[in-house]
């Protein structure tokens, strides 16, 4: 995973950043912080990991990159969020789920700007958060969220 990773950004000592072997980036800005025991996983797709400036990623949170995650500035994420911006194909019940690999593309996942992601929520390929959303703990976002919304459940 090539990496663009900012001089002022602070990634806690066990955080774990896996290589990628598809040519994927990972871009992370200005005075952003990155917990311990996040998870970065480039699998299940050609798409990179953009994390914007002053974002702050608690502790447990997993990052799939898949078919892309972009995430704007002055982002707040909640303990053991996870993106997962890939769908498998299940469609062919003659095989198996794993041999029939993934959906196509449903655009990624795209965060804005001033987002608050409560703990533990989930976020999966073709969601869109716009600016200043509040996503409510334990919540599945799997589509386009109006700008300034208040979402959960």
């Amino acid at each position: 995973m090539l990496r663009k990773i900012d001089p002022s950004v602070k990634i806690g000592p066990w955080v774990d950043i896996e290589e990628s072997t598809r040519g994927t980036t990972l871009e992370i800005g200005e005075k952003t912080t990155i917990d311990n025991f996040v998870k970065i996983k480039p699998v299940g797709g050609t798409g990179s990991i953009r994390i914007g400036r002053r974002v702050f990623v608690n502790s447990g949170c997993v990052f799939y990159s898949g078919n892309g995650i972009e995430i704007g500035d002055d982002v707040l994420i909640g303990p053991h969020c996870n993106f997962v911006p890939v769908n498998h194909e299940f469609q062919d019940a003659s095989q198996t789920i794993i041999s029939q690999r993934f959906r196509p593309s449903l655009g990624g996942i795209k965060i804005g700007n001033d987002v608050w992601l409560g703990a533990q929520v989930t976020i999966v390929d073709g969601a869109e958060i716009p600016d200043g959303c509040v996503v409510g703990a334990c919540s599945l976002v799997n589509s386009k969220l109006e700008a300034y919304g208040i979402y959960v459940g």
